[in-house]
């Protein structure tokens, strides 16, 4: 095999292990407690390998701040970095530890970038914006009431208490984060936690301007994230969007990813009930 056969980089994707010790919902396929051992395994199929990193696409815990003590030991056995976003169950524990989640995950930051070869990750808190995130007298909290109104009266789709969006400051640091690689040179990677593209009810209640940003700009070649369940897959322009499948939605059945990546393309490799793709630019 000849060096332009190999990949620049490998990376690993897990979403919604959703960990809880509560019992199953079967009727909605949550089995949360079998996260623990899900996440386990992928864990062994990514030290198998040469990565980069592995990134969880939010939604760690269910609900509890106590479930992070379950299952974040676990990802002490893997041999490669460890970065984390949040999604909204994450923030399914009492106020008092909402602040505290960040830090708990051992994130640097509610939103952040990395670089891997030519290639910027940037990194999206999709939460900041919305009815659980943040304490009820807070002012993001109570402008996330305003926007899912908003979007209620609209009769839009995706206006539900479990999707959020961005503060406005955030959209602008997003935008010049952008510019930046640009200006670097280097391709941009987005990950976050909810689905901006094809539309459907799990949506980012901002996603439009974010498909806009993201598709105007040539450097922007993929948008990486969970939430929903089932998984999607959709383009704009350049930019590939890709819904990864939620790791607690099977009994025993699992669901990650190793993501090849190319100077001209990505190449997703899908493990269990995850979809195989290969992604051009």
């Amino acid at each position: 095999m000849s060096s332009a056969d190999l990949p620049l980089f490998r990376f690993g994707i897990i979403a919604d292990p959703q960990y809880a010790a509560i019992e199953p919902q079967a009727e909605m396929g949550r089995y949360y407690a079998n996260s623990l051992a899900k996440v386990g395994a992928a864990i062994e199929t990514f030290n198998g390998e040469e990565l980069s990193f592995v990134m969880t696409l939010g939604d760690i815990i269910d609900r509890d701040f106590n479930s992070f003590d379950d299952i974040l030991p676990v990802y002490e056995k893997l041999r490669h970095q460890a970065h984390f976003l949040l999604g909204n169950h994450d923030f399914g524990v009492a106020p008092e530890y909402l602040e505290k989640v960040v830090e708990r995950v051992g994130m640097p930051a509610p939103y952040y970038s990395f670089k891997r070869h030519d290639y910027r990750f940037i990194v999206l808190n999709g939460n900041e914006v919305s009815t659980f995130a943040t304490p009820e007298d807070h002012p993001l909290n109570r402008l996330g009431h305003e926007r899912l109104a908003a979007l209620s009266a609209a009769g839009a789709g995706n206006a539900h208490a479990w999707n959020a969006s961005l503060s406005d400051e955030q959209f602008a640091w997003l935008a010049g984060e952008i510019e930046q690689a640009k200006a670097a040179g280097e391709k941009v990677i987005v990950m976050n936690h909810f689905p901006v593209y094809p539309p459907c009810e799990h949506d980012m209640w901002d996603r439009e301007r974010i498909v806009e940003l993201l598709a105007s700009q040539t450097s922007v070649v993929a948008y990486l994230n969970g939430h929903n369940h089932v998984g999607n897959y959709g383009k704009v322009a350049g930019c590939h969007f890709v819904n990864f499948k939620g790791v607690v939605d099977t009994e025993s059945e699992n669901t990650f990813a190793i993501v090849d990546v190319y100077p001209d393309r990505m190449e997703i490799r899908g493990f269990g009930r995850e979809d195989s793709r290969t992604l051009p630019y």
